[in-house]
């Protein structure tokens, strides 16, 4: 008997697990509202609904075995009641909880002495003027945010006309090296698994990944750190599943913990060709309580984001392609989303190579040649 596994969501994330799951004897179900969503074509069973409705994701636990997401922005209620009645939901809504609400997941850090940066809760922008020594500081809501939406940088008084008047965390700036990501995977019987750090560089107009580099050049003792303190988080969570860790190294060579995403990750894009088992191939192994996989690097690899241009609203077109496809040891994903928009993320180009000016060479042609239009 197939084992029927369910999506909520159906983004690039999940249309990307879809393709992995074309390996194996399942049965795939996803919901998701609006009529093509990137991962509606790839699946068997495609609902469409409303991931954040009660009614909607209960009555679609009801069509599967196991349960999975692939954004965070889901009924929590529906999936504690779906648990309750038996159904196997990877990760558990008691993690997605936490992680779910920024608020929570930095004071989850606090609780189990991971490093983080000093933070507070406010819920309402006034309460900004009672924190004026904290400046600068990064301020995110707690709940709703994604792609590099919901933050905004806060350096002095002046700039509170632009700060968010809804419940949030500040937290102070940290001065930044590098930023760092690990993803790291732990299946029911409590095995677990963790691949190399990767290095991000991000988009400043945009506040999402540009594009990254694996592994990260890090010294031994900060990869070991780095991933011990991913490995941190997810055994506190208590919950079998695949997460991103995200972690600052700062100039005085401290690892924080910045954001953990309970799922697949843009920062694990690169493991589909640069890895022997990809995160997708690990999330699909975990959904069907299958042994974990291999996640050593194959080779050096970089993973440069596909987005919108500027002023281009629309149908899209992808100008350059057959040129990038030409190049030896690169890969292009494309997202399946008929219009694009300044800054969306349509798609990423994997990169493999010997060593990273190889792969920071071939980024830059690439990022000159392939543009995302109307």
């Amino acid at each position: 008997m197939q084992t029927r596994i369910g999506i909520l969501g159906g983004g690039q994330l999940g249309r990307m697990l879809l393709q992995c799951a074309a390996n194996y004897h399942v049965e795939t179900f996803v919901l998701e509202s609006g009529k093509n969503p990137p991962a509606s074509s790839l699946c068997h069973h495609f609902i469409e609904g409303d991931i954040k409705n009660y009614d909607a994701v209960y009555r679609f636990g009801k069509l599967v075995d196991v349960l999975t997401i692939e954004i965070e922005n889901v009924n929590l209620e529906a999936l504690f009641k779906l648990q309750e009645e038996g159904l196997a939901i990877f990760p558990k809504p008691e993690a997605l909880k936490i992680i779910k609400d920024k608020g929570l997941q930095k004071e989850f850090y606090k609780k189990h002495n991971i490093p983080t940066a000093p933070f507070h809760l406010i819920n309402r922008k006034h309460e900004l003027n009672s924190y004026l020594n904290l400046l600068p500081v990064a301020q995110k809501l707690r709940n709703g945010g994604y792609d590099g939406k919901g933050v905004e940088i806060l350096r002095e008084q002046e700039d509170f006309h632009k700060a968010f008047d809804a419940p949030s965390v500040i937290e102070s700036l940290v001065s930044i090296d590098k930023e760092i990501s690990v993803i790291v995977a732990k299946n029911a019987n409590g095995e677990t698994a963790v691949y190399p750090p990767v290095e991000m560089v991000f988009d400043p107009r945009y506040n999402l990944v540009d594009y990254l580099i694996s592994p990260a050049q890090l010294t031994q003792e900060q990869i070991a750190l780095s991933q011990k303190l991913a490995l941190d988080v997810m055994n506190a969570l208590n919950s079998p599943g695949i997460y991103a860790v995200e972690l600052f190294l700062d100039t005085k060579g401290n690892i924080l913990v910045n954001e953990t995403a309970p799922r697949a990750h843009n920062s694990g894009h690169q493991s589909i060709e640069g890895n022997y088992a990809s995160q997708y191939e690990m999330q699909m192994r975990i959904l069907q309580g299958l042994p974990l996989g291999n996640t050593s690097a194959i080779k050096p690899s970089l993973m440069l984001n596909l987005i919108g241009e500027p002023n281009h609203n629309g149908p899209v077109q992808y100008k350059g392609l057959d040129e990038v496809l030409k190049l030896k040891g690169v890969y292009v994903h494309l997202y399946g989303k008929h219009e694009t928009k300044p800054g969306r993320k349509m798609g990423h180009v994997t990169i493999l190579g010997d060593d990273k000016n190889e792969l920071l060479e071939k980024a830059k042609f690439i990022k000159q040649t392939l543009k995302v239009v109307t």
